[in-house]
């Protein structure tokens, strides 16, 4: 018999196929997503002590039929639909020849009429099979709030009159720039988490690479889809490194690289050297190769800064922005010192978009540590301390405070 774990991880691959069926043929996502959660429930109760159905897709899908049956039955369409929904369920043949819609699902919940949150919350919740309570978790929000911001999202994709189909060809390309981007924000949420007690949130993570690498199986020819998968693997590879036992947060440099792990770097650097050169190269490509560059040096002082400065130059003109130059600024100062590092951080000193992060006074903490500027150095890791909710990251800057004041002093 299957393990819970099992069962869980079924429900979660067969959650967005089921759901994708039904709001094909019927659209209404809402209710449809709605029946899909209660036949899950369903199913995690009775699967558990019965054990899985020969095809318990076909179980879920029927489950989730009659929930919408019971839902519709005082509409005047009742007769209509109960037969067309009976005729579905007697048709074993045709539920197991379905085709498979999680894509147009991911489409749909990252589509660009609602806001960015939403997209998150709806996507991981519809395609990656994640409760409301597992996502309320993952984002630090109560349930309530999350349940609420799942309810708008679903609301506003049926005002919308928006169909369950994929977008036209002309909107295709758009469309799957919003998605990469989700997924992308999904990793980096699990990654390094914006607050919370824990540094990292594995189950973001993992969602992450699980939706991207579906989303590579049915895209092959996309380089940039090829390119995020890459990068999340080549990024997640260091994740053992990254944390002491006890939670503290291990930079980059200072990291046992014997306990990377070296399979998700093999895949994701084959990833990347069969997307490379096949067509433009974009943002995640770029990203991913700084990524190959750091985890193939056997330790820190062999890491190719020159190459890395490089593709942060290139990066810095197909995908502009804050987070790029401060990136680029910390490659220069390795390259040619930290004074020409904290060069190019003066020029964000204006840009609003890093008024709210703690990132640029970390790595201006980090840069004067380097050229020996200790007083300035403590100052500014004191106010990144104040600025970020993560605990792991409060702890690891006030530490760095801490130890060069005794240096001072």
């Amino acid at each position: 018999m299957r393990t819970d774990s099992d069962i869980e991880g079924l429900l979660r691959d067969l959650a967005p196929r089921v759901l994708g069926a039904l709001a094909r043929r019927h659209g209404h996502f809402d209710a449809c997503e709605d029946a899909v959660q209660e036949a899950l429930l369903a199913a995690a109760l009775q699967w558990a002590e019965t054990g899985v159905p020969d095809n318990p897709r076909s179980w879920l899908l029927t489950v989730a039929s009659r929930r919408l049956v019971d839902e519709w039955r005082s509409e005047s369409a009742r007769r209509r639909r109960e037969v067309t929904l009976a005729a579905l369920e007697a048709s074993g043949s045709e539920q197991l020849s379905e085709p498979d819609d999680t894509l147009t699902l991911l489409f749909l919940c990252c589509h660009p009429a609602l806001p960015v949150p939403s997209q998150l919350a709806l996507t991981l919740r519809a395609v990656g099979g994640l409760t409301t309570a597992q996502i309320a978790n993952a984002f630090l929000v109560p349930e309530a709030a999350m349940g609420q911001r799942i309810s708008r999202a679903k609301q506003s994709l049926k005002n919308a009159g928006l169909r369950f189909d994929m977008p036209p060809e002309a909107e295709r390309a758009d469309r799957l720039r919003v998605v990469l981007q989700v997924l992308y924000l999904v990793f980096n949420e699990g990654y390094t988490a914006s607050s919370g007690p824990a540094l990292q949130r594995l189950d973001l993570t993992t969602e992450a690479i699980r939706l991207t690498r579906m989303l590579h199986q049915r895209l092959p020819a996309e380089g940039e889809v090829a390119g995020l998968l890459a990068l999340m693997l080549l990024t997640d590879a260091r994740r053992a490194a990254r944390t002491t036992p006890d939670g503290s947060l291990v930079p980059l440099h200072e990291q046992q690289r014997d306990l990377w792990n070296r399979a998700q770097i093999e895949e994701g650097v084959a990833l990347l050297t069969r997307t490379l050169g096949r067509g433009p190269v974009g943002a995640y490509q770029l990203q991913a190769a700084i990524a190959a560059v750091h985890d193939e040096a056997p330790i820190a002082a062999d890491t190719d800064w020159p190459q890395i400065l490089a593709l942060y130059e290139v990066l810095e003109r197909v995908s502009p922005g804050p987070v790029v130059t401060l990136n680029r600024a910390v490659a220069l100062a390795m390259v040619n010192g930290p004074r020409a590092g904290l060069a190019v951080l003066g020029t964000l000193d204006a840009d609003g978009r890093m008024a709210h992060t703690h990132r640029l006074e970390a790595v201006r903490g980090h840069l004067l540590e380097l050229a020996g500027d200790t007083l300035a150095a403590r100052e500014c890791y004191q106010r990144a301390a104040r600025m970020t909710a993560s605990l792991p990251e409060q702890r690891y800057l006030a530490l760095r405070a801490a130890r060069l004041a005794g240096e001072a002093v």
